[in-house]
């Protein structure tokens, strides 16, 4: 049977993030190559994936991740050291396994250069470790069948399973299991249990009615026995008898057993570990009392060992009992997976939700009903904590995409020679998980160009009095309102004068045109720019810097670089902190409404002095505060006569004020995407909906500064002032 499709993405996932640790842990492990804790946890996601692979039985999964298994048992056991080779070996490993289950997720079949792949690790890991390199599928079933044979008669488990009702709907087959279990060992007797209460035409077909009482042979571990159940855990009740078990253990699993199974004796003396004298609870584990094979023979066993187990028929309605929880032994969990579109649709419908408060809000107003008002400012307030929480739920620390670019950082700095440290800091800062995904391939190009560009070799930083060891930071930290990224290195620098020489030469920059450093430095992000001279297939293209700039800019970020000849250089990127809804300050000029992001702005100013005639600048406090007229940048037609506000808004070091006619205060903004025919506009980010059912434009802060900048740099009436009030 096919797994359905819920639990097939449950594996995935789980497959996926398993894999990401061991990845991590092997990065670690080539520092600490004798970290026992280290080495335990790669062999147990290792152990894990084999076993969830063969339950879902892909062979060739379970085939590979055993291999890896029997290595690091090897490694764990001290029989083999870990280095350098085999680090390597194992990374490959790891992408080869992540490949495999990418596979699973597209439901292709494996292809022939996948498993020729999968051959070939195989050979060099078993070559490597000294253990058969002719490992097989059919091995490993061969291997399962002789440990089963060296079993001692006294490792018989009692194992007593009760399956939710929900566990079908969650994609998971209870047949499935007791398939796996053969792998392991024998099971020599199995009683099936209904635990259903009403009429069996009610039943639900969807539902699952069914426990098992297990008598289990093996040489395996009760950890191991629980592995098997790993991916139903949170839908099944588990209890486990080992060998050893008193006579006491089997009274108190009979005692908690009997509330929903009330014959539960009688199935225990039919399984052969209950004697005959039920009324008096005389119990003795079955491998005490007689031999497996006279306990096969003198009970009439429901179903003995089992051949191909064939699926029985569930049928019924909902059970009116609640569904089982998890193992006692396993920690009740406190987080809980959701699937991104859902939470995507959460999120619309809470957007959504605001827009109605505000057009509600204002309704009420005009009723000018004190009690509706009062209501509605309960309403409206409730609806921010809703907004809020439901925001927060897409908000993820960025350390954990940061530290996957070890992995980037080691393999990129081998290939090149180079000895580089990746360093981390601020990676519990939150950003929105939607900006996460699309900062990847951006932060990726950053990273491997001041691989390539910015870090020395080993003996140019030894000739500069540098360590060998080249370090690259990344650091992320919140400013006004904005989550910044820096991707810094403490390299060589950028070279100015190459820089723009190349620029001239392409075209991009008039040989009469003064730049300042800042400008010169950011022309590496223009299209085709490359210093270059030899073409690799890391950089020298021409592309990727303005894809960098691209990707940023679409999500209402910047981007900027900093150098220091001879110490490194600075890539900083600022982005928002999320892309659906934020709290804004709603102004107008003329019959339009626009919104700017709250966290933007420094303050308000009242003045009756703007007129357009006068210079576009005024002094704040003994500062040079360069202004924007909204109006005139925006074509809209104003009353010259009315009074004008200045709106003071800061995006990063650099401060500006924008020119409105009304201030109409806070507003809850639901910010709604333009269409691509909007995309030649500069200075909007988006659009919203007010209560009223009008269309206000939210206003991209960041490309307006960028203007007010280029005003100034074309202009020697005044300069552009810092936020620090020094003028330049």
């Amino acid at each position: 049977m096919e797994p359905e499709e819920s639990g097939l993405q449950a594996y995935i996932n789980e497959s996926k993030e398993l894999l990401q640790d061991m990845e991590d842990a092997l990065l670690q492990l080539e520092n600490s190559p004798n970290d026992s804790d280290l080495i335990a946890s790669i062999f147990r996601v290792a152990h894990t994936i084999k076993g969830a692979s063969g339950i879902f039985g892909f062979t060739e999964t379970e085939t590979f991740t055993h291999v890896l298994e029997n290595v690091f048992d090897l490694i764990r056991n001290h029989e083999l050291a870990m280095d350098a080779k085999l680090s390597a070996l194992m990374l490959k490993s790891k992408d080869h396994l992540w490949n495999l289950i990418v596979n699973i997720g597209n439901k292709e079949p494996v292809s022939e250069e996948l498993m020729q792949s999968g051959r070939d690790l195989s050979f060099a890991l078993s070559e490597y470790a000294g253990i058969d390199a002719t490992f097989t599928h059919e091995d490993s079933l061969q291997e399962v069948t002789r440990a089963k044979e060296c079993v001692q008669e006294n490792r018989i488990w009692y194992i007593s399973l009760r399956f939710s009702t929900e566990v079908l709907q969650n994609g998971m087959d209870p047949l499935s299991f007791l398939r796996y279990m053969h792998r392991i060992g024998d099971i020599v007797g199995i009683s099936s249990i209904l635990h259903y209460e009403g009429e069996l035409e009610h039943m639900d077909v969807l539902s699952c009615y069914t426990g098992l009482e297990i008598v289990f042979q093996t040489a395996v571990t009760q950890e191991e026995i629980e592995q098997v159940f790993l991916f139903v855990r949170n839908d099944c009740q588990l209890r486990i008898l080992p060998p050893n078990a008193t006579q006491s253990d089997f009274k108190d699993l009979i005692e908690e057993l009997r509330r929903e199974t009330p014959n539960i004796e009688t199935i225990m003396v039919h399984l052969g570990v209950l004697h005959e004298h039920i009324g008096e609870h005389m119990v003795e584990p079955v491998a005490r009392s007689v031999s497996l094979n006279e306990a096969v023979e003198d009970h009439q066993i429901e179903s003995t060992v089992m051949a191909p187990v064939r699926k029985p028929v569930t049928k019924g309605p909902q059970s009116s009992k609640p569904p089982h929880s998890t193992n006692s032994n396993n920690p009740k969990s406190k987080s809980l997976r959701v699937d991104a579109d859902k939470l995507d649709q959460l999120i619309n419908l809470v957007g959504e939700m605001v827009i109605a408060g505000a057009s509600t809000n204002l309704i009420a107003q005009a009723l000018n009903n004190d009690r509706l008002t009062e209501s509605m400012s309960v309403l409206s307030r409730l609806l921010e904590e809703i907004r809020d929480n439901a925001l927060n739920l897409r908000m993820v620390q960025v350390g954990e995409t940061f530290n996957r670019y070890h992995r980037i950082v080691r393999d990129v700095s081998q290939e090149l020679g180079k000895t580089i440290k990746l360093e981390i800091y601020g990676g519990d800062t939150e950003l929105d998980k939607t900006v996460i995904e699309r900062i990847s391939d951006p932060l990726i190009h950053l990273i491997r160009n001041s691989i390539d560009h910015g870090l020395e070799s080993k003996e140019e930083r030894i000739r500069l009095g540098k360590s060998e060891t080249g370090i690259i930071r990344l650091t992320a930290y919140h400013e006004a309102g904005s989550i910044v990224i820096e991707v810094s290195d403490d390299g060589r620098g950028l070279d100015k004068t190459k820089i723009l020489e190349k620029a001239m030469n392409q075209g991009l920059v008039s040989h009469t045109h003064i730049l300042s450093d800042s400008e010169i430095y950011n022309l590496v992000f223009e299209p085709g720019f490359s210093t270059v001279d030899e073409v690799t297939h890391f950089s020298g293209r021409g592309v990727g810097m303005d894809v960098v700039r691209k990707n940023i800019e679409s999500l209402r970020g910047s981007v900027d670089i900093d150098s220091y000849p001879g110490t490194g250089s600075i890539t900083r990127i600022r982005l928002p902190l999320t892309l659906a809804i934020i709290d804004g300050f709603l102004v107008s000029v003329g019959d339009s409404s626009f919104v700017i992001p709250l966290d933007l702005i420094n303050e308000c100013i009242e003045s009756d002095a703007i007129h357009k005639e006068l210079p576009s600048y005024i002094n704040l406090r003994g500062d040079v505060l360069p202004l924007f007229d909204l109006g005139k940048q925006m074509k809209i037609p104003t009353d010259t006569n009315s009074r004008s506000n200045i709106v003071v808004i800061q995006f990063g070091s650099v401060k500006a004020g924008i020119i409105v006619e009304k201030l109409l205060g806070e507003f809850q903004t639901v910010i709604k995407p333009l269409g691509k025919i909007f995309n030649h506009l500069k200075g909007v980010s988006g659009a919203t909906i007010l209560g009223t059912g009008e269309v206000a434009v939210i206003l991209d802060i960041p490309a307006l500064l960028s203007k007010v900048t280029d005003n100034v740099a074309g202009s020697n009436d005044y300069p552009l002032a810092p936020t620090n009030g020094t003028l330049h």
